[in-house]
């Protein structure tokens, strides 16, 4: 049987679908059989496929076409741009690399490309770029994630990596048998966990909630969102101030050290460095105790409520889970600290569905139980260029080349750009403080863009190379982070003129004379069947059987079982950490981290504290409400915001935002009023929606809504017009964009 003998699939980051096809265009994308909760997410690409905001031919911006690299580079976003053929396209590109590279070195290309473009594992649009950059010399590239950039730097230096905790998160399976007492930093939000990097062919975490409920698992929501946590599992709501996470953590750990119902035991025999933390707990070293009347205080909480949680958590089998949002917090390096001090101090880390999770419905995957397969993908090759940036530090890089940064103990250099280069992401969602990322985006003498619709990147680019869809190609959904892996088919031709982001390279690369390193001789399909094959090896080595490529083609889809046994996060170094240490200086959790004491950083000593962030309700003006900006449960960040599924969500034309009802009446603001977010920074316009499950001085409007800017307005409701463009700390240097106030007054502006 071949791919059109069976009902078409596609893969994406939000789940498996099956595509219908008529008439040469695509109908309808169908919920995969296999998806007990399947996301309304991936139907929204239907009706944009070939809409007015698809890109059909490569583009130029007029004034950079005409007066050559540099020229009124101010009007990125306002310019006209003027068709061109791929023959002229590719010259043009190939000139300005040229150019570049001879004047300026390899070093003077950015290449970040942050992005979720594709599942599949092929037509990675990154790993595309960043191969056919390494092939000429390389780039300048981004290190960390905004997810969460303070995690991945400072939790290495805790627990001895972040990424391979993350992956091994105790499984939901584990919580509902063994765990009593489900503690939630940020909640457990089911709309987050509609999403799975590389894809995900069956949603498990409504379930995974929902049965640990019905084995009397107790949810406790901390978050300024009641919505957080889903509403039938009746867990108790504590609101605190955003931004005081680390605090309240510290005013827990405090009482339970003070009453001493810490597992002391546990803490000698795998921690280093309690004695410090606890100094600091009991105010030895700097003369105040973190009581919780103290964590109150910050808080705004009830002392009695900090007391009776701390209580519970310590006489009960609790799993203590943190959302990924609590890194994108001025100092959110702390809350991960604290968090992990407070489950070690419980002694449980280790144990089945009890200790610490990393962001449980962050993603599809944490809390699956799953295998983890080391599968293939398409090599990058090796970058040259040593020069790098924190992911989120793109507007100090640009604003301000050779000027010195702190990351990690080092101090390094922001090189000189002079070309950028974003292909499958969108800088106009993820970044902060998009007014000053426009006028730093302005200093670049050349932005291209591999795109596939007129979003915000697409119009602030000199050259626009129109790409090609999931469902314009051919490709498979290979990843070690879902058990199911899905052939992606080619459901139509390419749209007008859009390549393939492979071939948009391919022909760059030939004129520039490195077609063969580029593709190694090989053909699309031969690299995916090249990497198909050593994935089918490395799995066998790790007892897995993959099918054959004619058989995974003929069938569609195939499922990797489950392990045997259920995944616990710590269990070998629980079991002995001795044989099993983890990588740190001194193999055992390192409460207290003479390493980052060493780097000397006052927004980042050497244990887990409380820093008052830039921006919060604890010091703020009269009036002023603090914003979360949380994901948006209609789309994957900005992906598709232009499609159906998105904007039925937004009748008038903007994003909602939701306050409290004593909020809105306090400001004459009604249900459905379209007003203005603002502060010094930028606006935004949004319509209200009231209620009461949100606390009263927060406001909360999703991320995602594609940049349409008149001067520093936002007239579609991006927040990110609003937030703060500063790094976490010294240590991290990751986005923050949940610290941060704002004012919300009526406007007469139109829609």
């Amino acid at each position: 049987m071949s791919p059109t003998d069976r009902a078409l699939l596609t893969s994406t980051h939000w789940g498996t679908y099956h595509v219908d096809v008529a008439d040469g265009r695509v109908t309808a994308l169908r919920d995969f059989s296999e998806d007990p909760d399947p996301s309304p997410i991936g139907p929204g690409i239907v009706d944009v496929l070939e809409g007015p905001a698809r890109i059909t031919a490569p583009m130029v911006r007029k004034s950079w076409l005409e007066h050559g690299p540099g020229t009124d580079s101010h009007r990125r976003g306002s310019d006209g741009f003027v068709e061109v053929s791929w023959e002229k396209a590719n010259q043009l590109v190939t000139e300005e690399l040229t150019r570049v590279r001879q004047q300026h070195g390899n070093q003077a290309i950015y290449a970040g490309s942050y992005g979720w473009a594709s599942a599949g594992r092929f037509h990675h649009a990154q790993s595309q770029l960043k191969r056919f950059l390494n092939c000429i010399g390389g780039f300048t590239s981004s290190k960390n994630t905004y997810s969460f950039a303070a995690a991945e730097v400072v939790v290495p230096h805790v627990l001895g990596t972040f990424r391979g905790h993350l992956d091994t998160t105790s499984s939901w399976e584990t919580i509902a048998s063994e765990c009593d007492l489900f503690v939630a930093f940020g909640g457990v939000p089911l709309k987050n966990g509609q999403i799975s990097q590389g894809g995900l062919g069956a949603h498990v975490q409504k379930a995974g909630v929902q049965t640990a409920h019905a084995a009397g698992v107790q949810f406790v929501n901390i978050s300024p969102l009641r919505s957080d946590v889903m509403e039938k599992v009746h867990a108790q709501w504590l609101a605190p101030r955003p931004s005081t996470d680390a605090a309240l953590m510290l005013g827990l750990a405090g009482t339970i050290l003070s009453e001493g119902w810490q597992d002391q035991a546990f803490l000698d025999c795998y921690t280093e460095g309690f004695d410090r933390f606890a100094d600091y707990l009991t105010g030895k070293a700097d003369g105040t105790p973190k009581t919780a009347e103290w964590a109150a205080g910050i808080c705004d909480l009830p002392t009695k409520d900090i007391r009776d949680l701390a209580h519970r958590i310590a006489h009960s089998r609790t799993m203590i889970s943190v959302a990924w949002a609590l890194t994108r917090q001025d100092h959110g390096e702390q809350p991960f600290w604290a968090a992990i001090a407070l489950a070690a101090m419980l002694g449980q880390m280790g144990l089945p569905g009890t200790g610490l999770g990393f962001g449980y419905s962050a993603m599809n995957n944490v809390g699956l139980n799953r295998r983890e397969v080391d599968y293939a993908a398409f090599p990058q090759g090796q970058n040259p260029v040593p020069d790098f940036i924190p992911v989120a530090r793109v507007s100090d890089m640009l604003e301000n080349p050779g000027a010195s940064f702190e990351y990690d103990g080092k101090t390094y250099t922001y090189p000189d750009i002079r070309l950028v280069w974003w292909a499958g992401g969108n800088p106009f969602h993820h970044h902060q403080d998009l007014n000053r990322m426009r006028r730093a985006w302005a200093r670049p003498e050349t932005i291209i863009a591999n795109e596939w619709c007129w979003n915000a990147l697409a119009r602030h680019a000199d050259i626009v190379l129109p790409c090609t869809t999931p469902l314009e190609r051919n490709d498979i959904a290979l990843t070690s982070k879902d058990p199911y892996q899905v052939v992606m088919d080619r459901a139509i031709p390419p749209v007008g003129q859009a390549r393939d982001d492979h071939e948009i390279f391919k022909g760059i690369a030939v004129r520039m004379g490195v077609e063969d390193a580029f593709t190694e001789g090989r053909s699309p399909e031969e690299w995916q069947r090249w990497m198909w094959d050593i994935s089918r090896q490395q799995a066998a080595r790790a007892g897995v059987e993959l099918p054959d490529w004619e058989s995974f083609q003929r069938d569609g889809w195939t499922k990797v079982p489950a392990p045997e046994d259920q995944t616990v996060m710590m269990s070998a170094f629980r079991a002995d950490p001795v044989a099993n240490p983890l990588a740190t200086p001194s193999g055992r959790i390192e409460i207290f981290s003479k390493t980052i004491a060493g780097f000397g950083y006052d927004d980042c000593p050497g244990h887990p504290v409380w820093l008052e962030p830039a921006e919060w309700l604890g010091r703020a003006a009269p009036d002023a409400l603090h914003m979360i900006s949380n994901q948006p449960r209609n789309k994957l960040h900005s992906q598709l915001d232009h499609g159906a599924v998105s904007t039925a969500d937004r009748p008038k034309g903007v994003e909602r935002v939701m306050l409290h009802p004593k909020d809105a009446a306090a400001r004459g603001l009604t249900e459905g009023q379209i007003v203005t977010l603002h502060n010094t920074r930028g606006a935004c316009m949004a319509e209200v929606r009231t209620s009461d499950e949100i606390r009263q001085g927060v406001v909360q409007i999703s991320t995602g809504a594609w940049l349409d800017e008149e001067g520093e307005l936002c007239k579609r409701g991006n927040p990110n017009v609003l937030t703060l463009d500063k790094g976490t700390s010294q240590l991290a240097q990751g986005p923050i964009a949940h610290s941060c106030l704002v004012w919300v007054s009526a406007t007469d502006a139109p829609v």
